[in-house]
């Protein structure tokens, strides 16, 4: 049987999600949510069917069509109240990054999605590339790890918001490779330092790049050295990476497949998984997590620790200091608990006693 889901958001991005819901199998598309019904209707048409029910109110057309799941394709702003609006109509959402605007706002949800039992996923969508699963295989194989670097370029013009945002690099595209580290490095960031700027030719009004260097758990580095103002010889999307360990090292350009040279012999790990594609591959996920009752890659309490190493890293480049992550998390939870208006929600972050301790403990999530 498919997931009948309703999609929340039509336009930009949404219509991305629109194609790709419509190319799968797993799901049936029984609503669109927007704010212009006139964008909903296009969205309607271009996932292949005029009269898919469209409305402005989640809850209503939820019950109207008898959706099971929720898809949040909004702007970040809108991320907090459409997921706690499903999340108490008894949907589990798959949202677009970030889980949220801010960390707090992301552990008020983690804590909503406890309270109520439903899943909420976050589709990091560069984690669903297969080329990526690999070269976690061979860092596997690299022995005792010191350092992942990755190095991004690129010289996109977008117009429009992007080009206006303060902290746009590490705001709207660093979440991206900092997640990808979590996964590779598979542990978690400690601390980090830093410095964001913007190049004299930049025509972004807010930095368009930065560096910086994370601590991770047994004192591994993650070194990122990213913009979004580099013409020339530009990187992937994905970016260009490097990993080094007591064994050797492992390279993997973002596009291609990863290699690896252990002492001077190529690294040959054993075939990894196949994962699908970006949003594709999360939308799967998502699915087979609601069948098997089980937690996926971007399940929300993961996913926060991302959300965590962008909000440090502005702070640390805002202070010209070294940012722990625990004191980010820390001030985050003050700051959820104060501002929670759902009583459950708030009994659930008031019970946490270690943020990070809470964020890392087992989650059964409703199916």
């Amino acid at each position: 049987m498919t997931l009948r889901v309703v999609q929340v958001g039509a336009g930009g991005m949404g219509r991305a999600w629109l194609s790709t819901v419509a190319a799968s199998q797993d799901v049936e598309l029984v609503g669109i949510v927007d704010l212009d019904l006139d964008v909903a209707r296009a969205g309607a048409e271009l996932a292949g069917d005029p009269s898919i029910p469209v409305g402005r109110s989640l809850t209503e057309l939820a019950a109207e069509t008898g959706a099971q799941a929720v898809l949040d394709i909004t702007v970040p702003v809108a991320h907090h109240p459409i997921t706690m609006e499903a999340l108490h109509a008894g949907l589990p959402v798959l949202g677009e990054k970030p889980a949220a605007q801010t960390v707090a706002e992301a552990l008020s949800l983690a804590a909503a999605a406890e309270a109520t039992g439903q899943l909420f996923m976050v589709s990091q969508s560069r984690r669903y590339n297969d080329h990526l699963v690999a070269f976690r295989q061979h860092l596997r194989d690299l022995g005792d790890l010191g350092t992942l670097s990755t190095r991004f370029a690129k010289a996109p013009h977008f117009g429009g918001f992007r080009e206006e945002m303060d902290d746009v690099l590490l705001l709207d595209m660093a979440i991206h490779p900092f997640d990808s580290a979590r996964y590779l490095l598979e542990r978690d960031p400690v601390s980090v330092y830093c410095e964001s700027y913007n190049p004299s030719w930049s025509w972004y009004r807010g930095d368009a790049a930065a560096a910086a260097v994370f601590t991770f758990e047994d004192d591994i580095r993650y070194v990122y050295d990213g913009s979004w103002c580099a013409p020339g010889a530009e990187t992937s999307w994905n970016g260009d990476w490097r990993a080094s360990g007591s064994a050797g090292a492992a390279l993997w350009d973002g596009d291609h497949e990863p290699t690896s040279d252990l002492d001077g012999t190529p690294g040959s790990p054993a075939d990894a998984p196949g994962v699908g594609a970006e949003i594709a591959g999360a939308l799967a996920s998502f699915v087979r997590a609601l069948d098997a009752g089980t937690t996926p890659d971007g399940e929300v309490h993961g996913n926060v620790m991302s959300l965590a190493m962008v909000e440090a890293a502005i702070a640390s480049t805002r202070s010209g200091t070294r940012i722990v992550i625990d004191e980010v998390l820390e001030r985050a939870h003050a700051s959820a608990l104060d501002a929670e208006r759902d009583d459950a929600a708030r009994e659930r972050l008031a019970s946490w006693g270690s943020v990070r301790s809470a964020l890392s403990a087992t989650v059964t999530t409703a199916g």
